[in-house]
Formats: structure tokens, C-alpha cells, sequence
């Protein structure tokens, strides 16, 4: 976390201390939102931010679940192959450096 965050996180506590009037807070969905007492007790107490904050609007994805699942997976794969193959590099490297037989 930067110091630029840790900052904002503070303004925005220091400005809801103040109250909504005073000194500018105001809720910012998927970073900020003050509950009241009643709506945390209809969530029985739950405090998971998500319950109260929210995400950010999200784009509309074009692409057709079957075809980005098809994507990715393809795409995981060749990296998982990718793995194999630098791991076996390394293990290579490795046992000339006289560091072998760790399986």
C-alpha cells in the first residue's frame, strides 16, 4: 500500500468522523459507504464490506462464457506447459551447479 492510500483511507475516515456535512464525505461505491446501525442489523451483524460497499460498475463483456472458459483454459494450459518445461531447465541447471537430488 502506498503512502497516497494510507492517506486517502485516512481523509476519508477523519472526513466521515466529522459527519456528511462538515467536511465533504460522501459515499464512493466500491470504496467507501456509510451504514446505519439499522441496515447492519438487518445483514444480523455481518460487517463484510461487499454487503455495504459495493463494486465498481463493471463493463459489459461481449464475449460468450463458452468461448472465453475456452480461451482461458487454452491459455492456462500453454502456461502450465510453460512451467513444466522452465522447471525442468532449472532442475537441469541445478544439478550441474552440483545441487541435485531434491527429487
Amino acid at each position: 500500500m502506498t503512502s497516497g492510500e494510507i492517506s486517502r483511507i485516512a481523509n476519508t475516515h477523519h472526513s466521515w468522523q466529522k459527519g456528511k456535512d462538515v467536511d465533504g464525505y460522501e459515499n464512493i461505491p466500491s470504496y467507501c459507504r456509510s451504514a446505519s446501525l439499522e441496515e447492519v442489523r438487518k445483514h444480523g451483524y455481518v460487517l463484510t464490506p461487499g454487503r455495504y460497499v459495493g463494486l465498481e460498475p463493471q463493463e459489459e463483456d461481449a464475449e460468450l462464457f463458452e468461448d472465453k472458459i475456452e480461451r482461458l483454459v487454452f491459455k492456462f494450459r500453454k502456461q502450465q506447459a510453460e512451467g513444466t518445461r522452465l522447471n525442468v531447465a532449472i532442475n537441469g541447471n541445478l544439478e550441474s551447479l552440483g545441487f541435485g537430488g531434491w527429487g
